[in-house]
């Protein structure tokens, strides 16, 4: 059976409130292509508001699920980061220059204190600004950096990161 065919099916064992002809209501194995010629793929499905309500429920839940629960106390979870520095050449000052990046963004936005990451991965250094769960708030938080400054924006970017969120 094709996917088509179970989802109508089931669909069809759910609603079962569907009135369907005769023909139809037999055990016809044809029946998904018999309801689909005849609606031309226009299929109306009447769910009673309390089958209704419970789908709605659940899906909720599987949404709820799909965030990680956060826990008090510090959570580390796959997230965003903006990285505001990267190179390799200049081996003497890498370190201080990543690290002037990032007080240089903290002395601008005092909320990014406590949230500015210097690392090193030889032979370059990177500066990484932020804790960010999705992307859109990332690229929110990149846009209002490349205006604030602008001679350092063509470096920045939204980084897929390990971040960390501390939890109350």
């Amino acid at each position: 059976m094709t996917k088509r065919k179970l989802i109508l099916t089931t669909i069809l064992t759910v609603a079962g409130s569907i009135s369907l002809p005769a023909a139809a209501q037999s055990s016809d194995p044809d029946i998904t292509e018999r309801i689909e010629q005849a609606s031309q793929g226009m299929v109306t499905i009447d769910i009673p508001d309390d089958i209704l309500h419970q789908i709605m429920r659940e899906d909720e839940r599987r949404q709820q699920s799909d965030q990680p629960h956060i826990r008090p106390g510090i959570n580390k979870l796959q997230g965003f980061r903006i990285q505001v520095f990267s190179d390799g050449s200049n081996q003497r000052t890498l370190e201080a220059r990543a690290k002037a990046r990032g007080n240089a963004i903290v002395a601008k936005f005092p909320k990014y204190r406590g949230q500015v990451y210097s690392h090193s991965s030889s032979p370059n250094w990177y500066t990484r600004v932020g804790n960010f769960r999705t992307q859109a708030e990332a690229s929110a938080a990149l846009a209002e950096l490349k205006r604030a400054f602008p001679s350092l924006s063509a470096e920045m970017r939204v980084v897929r990161s390990p971040i960390v969120i501390i939890g109350r």
